[in-house]
């Protein structure tokens, strides 16, 4: 008993945490871990080129 408050304000920061709409500054997150642009645009187009081939085996 005497956990109703608790529980109830870990769920509120968990929903806020889940579905806030604050979003996310990816171009800040990049520079604080020191990731090189060029790669990540890589990755983006790599992983853009996966997403197309799954799409084509599953027609």
């Amino acid at each position: 008993m005497g956990r109703g408050r608790a529980k109830a304000k870990q769920t509120k920061v968990a929903r806020r945490l889940k579905y806030g709409g604050a979003g996310t500054d990816l171009d800040r997150l990049r520079k604080e871990l020191g990731a090189d642009a060029s790669a990540a645009e890589e990755s983006e187009r790599a992983e853009a080129g996966r997403v197309d081939a799954d799409d084509t085996e599953a027609e």
